[in-house]
């Protein structure tokens, strides 16, 4: 049990998510802080963007979560396109949350580096500040888009230290942010808990691979997540026309899951490849698609390059392919080591002539394939595993509100315990 009183017992406590870059349920990891708080006997509110094509409504309750969302274009056109989609998801937060009322503890999710504004409003009434850091947005900036450390990252990293500053305590995603709170932000150390971002083993279950997904090919090749200007969807591109070209390899099929800003840029340059017949785009998918493909791949794709960010971030598609047990190519960054461990095979860093080579290496060699991906599966259900942020999450929630930590035990509110979904 979480805690030594049942939630009948508890006072009672209620907790306000703030998210501006992805709509709830959709962002998986703050679902299953939801849900994590949920079964700990908190009364969950979240605040959020709607959805394009699912979580569409104004208002939900979703497995006991009460969710408000408002309606928010993305930023198109460079600064003053985001000058309009912050301020517009400000007004709406603000406005939202003057709705939901007095709550306990607020927490706030970046990107962007705003949302500490409401925050601070709703610590003056009482609240604790949790600031729940899942980009650096400074190293975002320079790895998104190329500018340099000009006036504008200038602004990022001051509104960086007033979040910081403003936070009673702060939930990084892995060791290098924690690090990061610590040395750049000047948080103590006991004040900034690692809270791994985990697939969703309920949702993340392996099927019977499908034959027909290779397209009469004997290997199918995967790439799952996010398409944007940082995430190597162009490196993962080049380097598959080098395993055709340089490698002489024609016996795959690939297949690219997801969507973002560099999606129809990344189609087309497919074409300019000449891999359109090889290379299948689908766009984001059910999540039961989704587990198909991964089901079926021989190889899985992770070709975000060195750049500051993705050095230091936990790439959540490499967690996914682990949990599914697929072996992966990556290029050599720190937190893919971290993560994945000997579940990859690294190739310099944004060298797309060996990630082609490692994506042959293993190709050929079926047995060191299912080796590898064995071992991502105990990784994700070992020291990777949610059961572990839940405990880190929960002990974040009683340091910010001064109490004792919750234990562990049995009863109604498992850390375990599933999502009612």
């Amino acid at each position: 049990m979480l805690g030594n009183a049942t939630s009948r017992d508890r006072p009672h406590r209620r907790a306000l998510i703030l998210v501006e870059n992805l709509s709830v349920p959709f962002d998986r990891r703050v679902w299953q802080e939801c849900t994590t708080l949920r079964d700990a006997g908190w009364e969950v509110h979240v605040i959020c963007p709607r959805g394009g094509r699912r979580d569409t409504e104004p208002e939900a309750v979703v497995d006991g979560v009460r969710i408000h969302r408002y309606p928010l274009r993305a930023a198109t056109g460079g600064p003053a396109g985001y000058l309009r989609e912050y301020g517009a998801a400000l007004w709406h937060t603000f406005r939202l949350a003057r709705k939901v009322g007095p709550v306990d503890v607020v927490h706030a999710c970046n990107p962007p580096d705003l949302l500490f504004l409401p925050a601070l409003w709703l610590k003056r009434r009482g609240a604790r500040f949790v600031f729940d850091q899942h980009d650096l947005v400074p190293e975002l900036y320079l790895s998104r888009f190329g500018r340099g450390e000009d006036l504008l990252h200038r602004a990022v990293c001051a509104l960086e230290r007033l979040t910081y500053r403003a936070a009673d305590v702060v939930l990084a995603t892995n060791e290098s942010y924690r690090d990061v709170a610590v040395r750049r932000g000047g948080r103590r150390p006991a004040d900034v808990f690692v809270v791994r971002s985990a697939p969703d083993v309920d949702r993340f279950r392996p099927v019977p691979p499908e034959p027909r997904l290779k397209r009469g090919k004997p290997h199918l090749l995967c790439y799952l997540g996010v398409m944007g200007p940082q995430d190597g969807v162009d490196y993962a591109l080049r380097a598959l026309a080098k395993l055709r070209d340089e490698l002489g390899r024609t016996d795959w099929h690939a297949v690219f899951v997801g969507a973002g800003d560099t999606f129809e840029a990344m189609v087309e340059l497919s074409g300019r490849l000449g891999l359109s017949e090889r290379v299948e785009f689908t766009g984001r998918v059910p999540d039961a698609d989704l587990v198909r493909y991964l089901s079926t791949a021989d190889v899985c794709l992770s070709p975000d390059p060195r750049n500051p960010l993705n050095d230091v971030s936990t790439m959540n598609k490499v967690l996914e392919y682990m949990v599914i047990g697929r072996p992966i190519v990556s290029f050599d960054l720190r937190e893919a080591r971290v993560s994945a461990g000997d579940a990859a095979l690294y190739a310099p860093a944004n060298d797309e002539a060996e990630f082609a080579r490692l994506i042959a290496v293993l190709l050929d060699d079926p047995r060191r394939r299912a080796r590898m991906g064995e071992i991502g599966r105990q990784r994700v259900g070992g020291p990777l595993s949610w059961r572990n942020s839940q405990a880190s999450l929960l002990a974040a929630y009683a340091a910010a509100r001064r109490e004792r930590p919750p234990v562990s035990g049995s009863g109604p509110h498992r850390a375990g315990k599933r999502p009612r979904r």
